[in-house]
C-alpha cells in the first residue's frame, strides 16, 4: 500500500434568487438560481432541449417539476434504475404535499416488474396496462428502457398499429425528463436520440430536460447536428456556486442569498493494488478505524460504498459480529437488496453497498468509505457526503459535526495527483491542503484511468435503429397518417446525426446488412425465423442471453428470494445449488400465495437456468469459457456473428455440466479476439464492467491463460466498434477507432 494523503474541500454554497412573478413556493422556501432558470427555459417556446448540470445535492429534482407544481403541464421522468424511480417518487410526493398545487397532479411509477404486476392484477395486457398507467397520470416515472420499447413497437398485440401506444403517450406529456443521464453508454444515448427524433418529426413539440452534473458531450453535438434549440443552464460557468474559506464567510453566505449544498470534507486517500480483494481486505484491517467514528462522534452514520456486491456480502457477514459488542447496527444496500432490506437499512449504523441511492438522501451519513470505476464514478459517491447537517432520530436532532471521506484507490491514481510526475514536475495536490471542488473534479477527471466512450458505436449500430425507426413509419396502416414528409425528414435526420466526417449515415446499407444477418442465422439455426444480431442491435440494455434464475437463501424477504443474476458472476462468486425451473416455479406461486403477493414471472421467462444462492464465496472461482472445436476461422472475421455451442470449463464444479446442455444450445451474438483477455482490456481502456470474457477452443483448453476473449450481446457490438481493425506484432496490440 502506498502512503496515504489527505486533503479538505471546501463547502458549496449556492445562489437563490427572488421568487419569479406567478410562482408559488412553500413558506420560507426559494429557489436556486439554477432552478429558476430551468423554469423559465421550460416555458421558453424557442428552446427544445435543457441541460441542467447543477452540483450533485443542489436540487436539480425540484427544477425538473417545478413547472407542473405551478399548473397543468404533465411530465414523464425517466430514471436509469428501478431504485432511483423510487426515491423520486417519494420525493416528488413531498413536493406536492408541500406546494399543494390547486390541480393536485397525480404521480405513478412504473418498471417492468410493475407493469407485469399491473397488468395480472388488473387482467389487462401490457400495452393496455401501460396505456392505461399513463392515462391516469400526471408524473409517470419510468425508465428508458420503456420508453425505448414503447417506440419500437412492443407491448402490442399483433393487429395494432405501430404507433398505437406511442403517439397518444407522447402527445400526453409536455415533457420529457432524463435523471442521471451520465450513467448510460453509446446503446443507450444513441437509442435516446433516435426517439426524440421520431417525437420531433411525428408529434407536436415536447420539452426535453436532462439532469446531470455531467453532461454527455456525444449527445449534445448530436442533437445540435439534428438543429435541436440546445440550452445548457450552467451554475458553475454563472458563478453561482460560492466556496468560502472561512467560517464567518460560511456564516454571512448563510444570512444572505445562498443555500449551502455540501458541507467541508475532510478526504483520505489510500493507494491500493489492482487485484479483486485490495479494498475488502483494507477494510477488515482497518475495521478499528470505522468503530472509532461511531464512537467518537456519538450519532454518526457512515457508508461503505463498493463495486462488488459480492464483496458487500462477505463484508456485512465482518462487520455485522464486529460490531455488535458495541450495540452498533449493520445493513447493506445492493441492486439485489429486496424492498424490506432497503428499508431496513436506513435505521443501521452503517451502510455497505453498491447504490448510492439511499445514501446521503434518505439515509444521511457524515462518514463514508468508497471505491470507483472511474472518474465520474468517483465524484459522484463522493457527492453522496456532506449535504445534510443531521437527521431526526425518536423525536431528537442529531447533529454532525464533520464530515469525513476515505477513497480507496488505485496506486497509480494517488501517484498522478499526490507525487512528482516523469518530467519532476510539482504534483497536482499537496496533502494537507484545502481546495475547492470545481479544481479538485477537474484533476480527478484528468488523472483518473480514461475509459473509452465507444464513439464508434453511434456511426456503425445508432443508424441500425434509426433504420428500424423510419420503416415503422412506412407501415400501411399508418403510412398515410404521416405522408406529408414525416418519414423522409426521419430518414434525413438520422443519417445527419449518425454520420461521420468521412461518410454519409445510410439507412439503405443499415437494411442490407441487417438482412446478411438474417440470412446467415437462419442457415446457421435451420429456421426461418429471428434476427439476433438485429434484436441486439436495437436493444436499449442488451437481451442478456447469460441470465439465470435464483432463488436466493440469504435474503430474509420471501418475496425479494426471487431473482436474476448472469452466469459468469454465478461463476465466480456465488456457491449454488441447482434447480430445475419447474421446482423455481412452483416455489414463486406458492411464496406469492402465501404472502398475497404478486412475484411476476415474467423476468425469469428466457433464463439459461435456475438456482438455489447458498452463500458468496470468500474467494473468487477459476472459470472460462470453452468451444470444443477451432475458434481461428471465426476470429479472423473481425466481425459481430452468432455463435452456438460455447460452453464452460470449471472443473471444481460439480453442476457445471447442467448448465452446459443449456449453454450449449444458446445462440450467442459474439465478438472474438485472438488476444489474452487482460491485453484488450487494458489497451482498450474498456470500463471495470465491462462484459468480455477469455475463452479457448480445443487446442487451448489447457492453456494457464487462454489465447482469446470473447464479449456477448451488446458488449459484442461496443466491442466490434472500438476497433476497426486489430493488428498485432510482437508484444504489442494497435486498436483503431472506427
Amino acid at each position: 500500500m502506498s502512503e496515504s494523503y489527505k486533503i479538505t474541500l471546501k463547502p458549496v454554497y449556492s445562489q437563490t434568487v427572488p421568487t419569479p412573478d406567478g410562482v408559488q413556493i412553500p413558506k420560507d422556501w426559494s429557489l436556486s438560481w439554477h432552478q429558476a432558470a430551468t423554469l423559465e427555459a421550460l416555458r421558453n417556446p424557442n428552446i427544445d432541449v435543457i441541460f441542467n448540470t447543477a452540483m450533485t445535492g443542489d436540487g436539480k429534482s425540484l427544477a425538473g417539476y417545478l413547472d407542473i407544481l405551478q399548473r397543468h403541464s404533465p411530465v414523464l421522468g425517466l430514471y436509469p434504475t428501478n431504485e432511483l424511480a423510487r426515491d423520486q417518487e417519494k420525493q416528488i410526493r413531498g413536493y406536492i404535499e408541500k406546494f399543494q398545487p390547486e390541480h393536485k397532479p397525480r404521480v405513478n411509477r412504473l418498471s417492468g416488474q410493475e407493469l407485469e404486476i399491473y397488468a395480472e392484477e388488473e387482467n389487462l395486457k401490457k400495452g393496455v396496462a401501460l396505456e392505461t398507467r399513463a392515462g391516469q397520470s400526471e408524473i409517470l416515472l419510468t425508465n428508458p428502457d420503456i420508453f425505448h420499447y414503447l417506440h419500437y413497437g412492443a407491448y402490442l398485440l399483433y393487429k395494432d398499429n405501430p404507433d398505437k401506444l406511442w403517439n397518444r403517450i407522447d402527445k400526453r406529456f409536455n415533457v420529457i425528463l432524463f435523471d442521471e443521464f451520465h450513467v448510460f453508454k453509446a446503446p443507450q444515448i444513441a437509442s435516446v436520440i433516435n426517439t426524440m427524433l421520431l417525437i420531433r418529426r411525428t408529434n407536436r413539440r415536447k420539452k426535453f430536460l436532462f439532469l446531470s452534473a455531467t453532461p454527455n458531450t456525444q449527445l449534445i453535438e448530436r442533437l445540435k447536428l439534428a438543429d435541436f434549440r440546445c440550452h445548457e443552464i450552467n451554475p458553475l460557468k454563472e458563478n453561482k456556486y460560492h466556496f468560502p474559506d472561512t467560517l464567518t464567510e460560511s456564516k454571512h453566505l448563510k444570512t444572505s442569498d445562498w443555500r449551502k449544498v455540501v458541507g467541508e470534507i475532510s478526504l483520505h486517500f489510500f493507494g491500493l493494488e489492482s487485484t479483486p480483494k485490495a479494498s475488502e481486505t483494507w477494510l477488515k484491517d482497518n475495521a478499528a478505524l470505522i468503530l472509532d467514528h461511531l464512537q467518537k462522534y456519538p450519532g454518526s452514520k457512515g457508508a461503505i460504498i463498493l463495486n462488488s456486491i459480492a464483496a458487500v456480502k462477505r463484508l456485512k457477514d465482518f462487520f455485522t459480529p464486529f460490531f455488535q459488542p458495541y450495540n452498533f447496527t449493520v445493513e447493506e444496500n445492493t441492486g439485489l437488496s429486496g424492498k424490506k432490506t432497503k428499508e431496513e437499512s436506513l435505521d443501521a449504523d452503517l451502510v455497505l453497498g453498491t447504490s448510492t441511492i439511499d445514501v446521503g438522501v434518505d439515509f444521511k451519513i457524515n462518514f463514508l468509505f468508497f471505491e470507483s470505476a472511474d472518474a465520474g464514478n468517483f465524484i459522484q459517491r463522493l457527492g453522496r457526503l456532506g449535504r445534510h447537517d443531521g437527521y431526526e432520530r425518536d423525536g431528537q436532532q442529531i447533529n454532525f459535526t464533520n464530515f469525513t471521506a476515505y477513497a480507496l484507490v488505485p496506486e497509480f491514481l494517488v501517484k498522478r495527483l499526490f507525487e512528482k510526475d516523469e518530467k519532476d514536475e510539482a504534483p497536482l495536490l499537496k496533502s494537507g491542503e484545502v481546495y475547492e471542488r470545481p479544481f479538485f473534479h477537474d484533476q480527478i477527471r484528468d488523472k483518473y484511468r480514461k475509459i473509452n466512450d465507444f464513439t464508434g458505436y453511434y456511426f456503425k449500430w445508432g443508424v441500425v435503429q434509426s433504420m428500424r425507426l423510419v420503416r415503422q413509419l412506412g407501415h400501411p396502416n399508418i403510412k398515410q397518417q404521416y405522408a406529408a414528409g414525416s418519414q423522409e425528414a426521419l430518414k434525413k435526420d438520422c443519417e445527419i446525426v449518425f454520420s461521420t466526417d468521412k461518410r454519409k449515415a445510410s439507412l439503405k446499407a443499415a437494411f442490407v446488412r441487417s438482412k446478411e444477418w438474417e440470412e446467415k442465422w437462419h442457415e446457421l439455426s435451420r429456421t426461418d425465423k429471428g434476427n439476433p444480431i438485429l434484436e441486439e442491435a436495437v436493444s436499449f440494455r442488451g437481451k442478456s442471453p447469460l441470465l439465470c434464475g435464483i432463488y436466493d437463501t440469504t435474503e430474509k424477504n420471501e418475496v425479494d428470494k426471487f431473482k436474476t443474476y448472469d452466469l459468469p458472476g454465478i461463476l465466480s462468486n456465488l456457491e449454488i445449488e441447482p434447480m430445475k425451473g419447474t421446482e423455481f416455479e412452483r416455489l414463486r406461486q406458492a411464496t406469492a400465495e402465501r404472502t398475497d403477493t404478486t412475484i411476476p414471472k415474467g423476468r425469469f421467462k428466457n433464463c439459461l437456468g435456475f438456482m438455489k444462492l447458498l452463500r458468496y464465496r470468500e474467494e473468487r472461482l477459476d472459470w472460462k469459457f470453452t468451444y470444443p472445436g477451432d475458434l481461428k476461422p471465426f476470429a479472423d472475421t473481425w466481425d459481430v456473428q452468432v455463435l452456438l455451442g460455447i460452453q464452460v470449463w470449471q472443473p471444481a464444479n460439480y453442476w457445471i455440466s447442467e448448465i452446459n446442455k443449456q449453454l450449449k444450445k444458446q445462440a450467442l451474438v459474439s465478438y472474438l479476439l485472438p488476444f489474452p483477455l487482460e491485453r484488450v482490456r487494458q489497451q482498450g481502456r474498456l470500463p471495470m464492467h465491462f462484459q468480455i470474457y477469455p475463452i479457448s477452443d480445443q487446442y487451448s483448453v489447457l492453456d494457464n491463460t487462454p489465447p482469446y476473449c470473447i464479449a456477448f450481446g451488446q458488449s459484442a457490438l461496443l466491442l466490434d466498434t472500438l476497433t476497426h481493425w486489430f493488428k498485432s506484432k510482437g508484444d504489442e496490440i494497435w486498436i483503431t477507432p472506427c
